[in-house]
């Protein structure tokens, strides 16, 4: 968990990172035990906050899932989170009177781009981060696009037909996460090759010392990946997009790529510029903050 003390000008206070609890931590299931550790950081990181001589104006909450803004429930398959009241529970955790908002990662890592990173000035625009998973957030006519909490999951688009397509965790086979996510690259090297490698870093590295099978998998990766983005140029048209996760790390060997291979299939529809995400891994706490300090203005609280 990436969480911090931020400031109405955007200046970061105090930063930190904390261990997300695993399933198999606490007999009582590993939903609850996520859950707790979030509250405890947010009550300490409030505390800390008094401490240091600040006061609270609002808070800003960001998780992966699907989120029913109405109820404030998730749910979350990779943190077991079912209809989790995840909201209720932080306001009952804080016992001040302070607004809380309750958002997606990757949106509000889109909404920080937006806001201050490589989307700054553009209305129609993308944010896709390549990670462990792949999901999009959406500034359409100069709105963040929600979809009552379902929009943007482009990873668990299928783009991968016939014998290739291999089932995701969402139940579905053949979806891009399956193929192009930082996670697919180290899975499907070791599938290819029967050795095991230490994440996508490695698969990379291997791609620079020439290693064909590493070739092979990035190759399939960029042409999934060049499938979605003109998928989503054409019903979309985004002026630009910015990529981000952890393999934005791999710069021009991944951006070059997508730009040419984005601009070969085009025919009518208006080219986007392929850009680095620039706000890394602070993109989401910084949204996050961003959304709480929207939220304290318009309750009249900053």
């Amino acid at each position: 968990m990436k969480c911090g003390l931020v400031a109405a000008d955007g200046a970061v206070l105090h930063r930190e990172t904390r261990p997300t609890p695993r399933a198999a931590s606490d007999e009582r299931g590993g939903g609850r035990v996520v859950l707790e550790a979030l509250l405890e950081t947010v009550v300490e990181l409030s505390q800390k906050a008094t401490a240091d001589g600040h006061r609270v104006r609002a808070i800003g909450v960001v998780v992966p899932g699907v989120i029913d803004a109405e109820h404030g429930t998730v749910g979350a398959e990779n943190l077991e989170w079912v209809a989790t009241p995840v909201l209720a529970e932080l306001k009952a955790a804080i016992s001040d009177d302070v607004p809380i908002v309750l958002a997606h990662d990757v949106r509000a890592g889109g909404y920080a781009e937006l806001r201050q990173g490589a989307l700054a000035g553009t209305t129609n625009s993308m944010f896709l981060p390549l990670g462990t998973g792949i999901a999009a957030a959406m500034i359409v006519d100069g709105s963040l696009v929600s979809g009552d909490g379902y929009a943007g999951e482009l990873g668990h688009s299928k783009f991968i037909y016939g014998d290739a397509a291999e089932l995701c965790a969402c139940g579905q086979w053949g979806c891009l996460e399956t193929v192009a996510s930082a996670a697919a690259l180290a899975r499907r090297y070791t599938a290819r090759t029967g050795r095991t490698v230490d994440g996508a870093r490695e698969v990379m590295e291997l791609l620079a010392a020439g290693d064909p099978d590493a070739e092979q998998v990035w190759q399939d990766a960029l042409a999934a990946l060049v499938d979605a983005l003109v998928l989503y140029t054409t019903l979309v048209a985004p002026t630009k997009i910015a990529i981000g996760g952890g393999l934005v790390g791999a710069g021009e060997t991944l951006l070059q790529p997508l730009r040419e291979g984005v601009h070969a299939r085009l025919t009518f529809q208006r080219e986007p510029e392929i850009v680095a995400a620039v706000l890394g891994e602070e993109a989401g706490m910084l949204g996050a903050a961003q959304m709480a300090w929207d939220r304290a203005d318009e309750e009249g609280r900053a």
